[in-house]
């Protein structure tokens, strides 16, 4: 089963790294009205999160940048960095390279107790790192949806 699970995060980072491909980089940094983030947060979000439910609730270092978290963490908004952030090129290293981290991270791991049992933003607590791999799945795929959906508001203008 753990394979399993392993698989299906390679599955679903492989759809991250293609969305990220198609997207033009030069609309990237737009936000449409109705949105709060536009589709660089976004995939830096997604790097971020990936990055704390993995290591960080396990009180490991994190293997980002330091500024990713004022950047990307939950509640920040583009409007407010005060930065230039991350290219492109540059995400889209750090998400390839997270992937092959967690990879070999996560063997072993996943009926691991947390520390300290981890509340999501709904109020969902988790006791384990498996608990909080598999929500980072969703979590995941929710930025892509909403990727998509500022790509074709974008678009449609």
């Amino acid at each position: 089963m753990e394979q399993t699970i392993i698989h299906h995060m390679e599955t679903v980072r492989k759809i991250t790294e293609r969305t990220m491909e198609k997207m033009p980089e030069e609309i990237s940094d737009i936000i449409p009205d109705g949105f709060n983030n536009n589709i660089r947060w976004n995939f830096g979000h997604i790097a971020f999160v990936q990055e704390k439910l993995v290591f960080g609730l396990l009180g490991k270092e994190m293997g980002l940048p330091e500024n990713y978290e004022q950047l990307f963490g939950a509640g920040t908004k583009p409007t407010e960095w005060e930065e230039t952030p991350p290219s492109f090129a540059e995400i889209a290293m750090i998400l390839t390279e997270q992937k092959t981290r967690i990879n070999d991270f996560i063997q072993g791991r996943l009926h691991e107790k947390l520390p300290t049992p981890f509340t999501n933003r709904s109020g969902i607590k988790f006791y384990t790192v498996g608990e909080v791999f598999l929500f980072s799945f969703y979590h995941e795929a929710l930025h892509i949806e909403t990727i998509k959906r500022l790509y074709q508001s974008i678009s449609s203008k």
